[in-house]
């Protein structure tokens, strides 16, 4: 009985999260996620690249120009890929470097 129960709920746990997100799906379609204190969007999309901000101090972007991209947390991770390869940190575990 007890493994039928859990079953049972563990469906409804489901079926209620699939409720969810499905009720909020209109919601992912709308503005911007990110709106600057002046009202426009922390994305920006340019022929010479693009680049976009998460709420906080996440940052990212990419170089039309020679193809690279790169993020970073200030004060914490940060990553960059190119043509050249891919170069990345964490702090207290290091830096590694592909290509």
């Amino acid at each position: 009985m007890n493994a039928t129960l859990k079953k049972a709920m563990t469906s409804m746990l489901f079926a209620g999260a699939s409720a969810a997100a499905i009720a909020l799906a209109p919601n992912a379609a709308g503005d911007p996620p990110c709106i600057n204190d002046d009202g426009t969007a922390c994305e920006v999309v340019t022929p010479d690249g693009a680049s976009g901000q998460l709420p906080g101090p996440v940052q990212g972007g990419a170089d039309g120009n020679n193809g690279a991209v790169g993020g970073s947390v200030p004060g914490g991770v940060w990553g960059e890929a190119g043509p050249d390869g891919a170069h990345g940190c964490v702090p207290i575990y290091g830096c590694r470097s592909v290509g």
